[in-house]
């Protein structure tokens, strides 16, 4: 019997005029028959640090006074061989899309591909579950679609029996989701170069540390606990770097 995985994504700064240079998708992923021993693990660390069992972890919630806590929770990830994470970081200066025929939204769904694409093996089964934004965001919904159908034509899964499913949730809901959006949040503020918080510095050179990476550069290919790679244009062939 194969073994089904979810795996919850999120991303920062994806929007193309947002003010920011990059992008950056994560993915984090777990065995399903898991799934509820690490959300209750998380709620454990949560409570450990006197907070609500439905306190919301986020990178924008991290602050000094919290930092003992999302230390506490990024040593969680690292210490549990049943999560993985996956992330790209791209640079939106670079982007030609008049030049492919392309809209921002259809890059920004290649790049999930990108992302999605090494972690998916066919003997396998994946349940993929995307932080939503903005429920009016009907195109968001059929690119989902897309994407899925994307993803299973890759794997020739014309019958959606290996990725069973793409869909989105609510990031409160779904503590593997908020673990994400930590990581993704590490990830991007390094690559940004931003030095306002030293709460936020402090997470990134614990990344950092226990990780093996700078994070500011690609890892090795196969990489299982941080998978990192970065995205760069080659208008020339028309082909991305990976």
């Amino acid at each position: 019997m194969s073994e089904t995985f979810n795996i919850y994504c999120d991303e920062s700064c994806h929007l193309e005029r947002d003010g920011q240079p990059n992008m950056v998708l994560g993915a984090l992923w777990c065995p399903l028959d898991k799934t509820r021993e690490i959300a209750t693990r998380l709620r454990e660390i949560k409570k450990r640090h006197g907070l609500s069992a439905s306190f919301e972890i986020k990178w924008v919630k991290v602050s000094p006074a919290k930092l003992a806590f999302y230390q506490d929770v990024l040593d969680y990830f690292f210490d549990d061989d049943d999560l993985h994470f996956r992330g790209l970081i791209a640079d939106k200066t670079k982007l030609r899309h008049l030049d492919h025929n392309q809209t921002h939204d259809e890059w920004y769904y290649k790049m999930y591909f990108d992302m999605l694409k090494v972690i998916l093996f066919p003997h396998s089964r994946y349940r993929i579950y995307i932080d939503i934004k903005d429920t009016r965001n009907t195109n968001k919904m059929e690119h989902i679609r897309k994407l899925h159908e994307v993803l299973s034509n890759n794997l020739y899964d014309f019958r959606r029996e290996v990725v069973e499913r793409v869909q989105v949730v609510r990031s409160h809901e779904v503590e593997q989701l908020q673990l994400a959006d930590l990581l993704i949040g590490i990830v991007a503020y390094v690559n940004r170069n931003l030095q306002s918080s030293p709460a936020k510095l402090s997470l990134v050179a614990r990344m950092q540390e226990r990780s093996g990476y700078r994070l500011t550069s690609k890892t090795l290919y196969r990489e299982d606990k941080v998978n990192l790679f970065v995205w760069e244009a080659d208008w020339r062939s028309g082909f991305y770097d990976r």
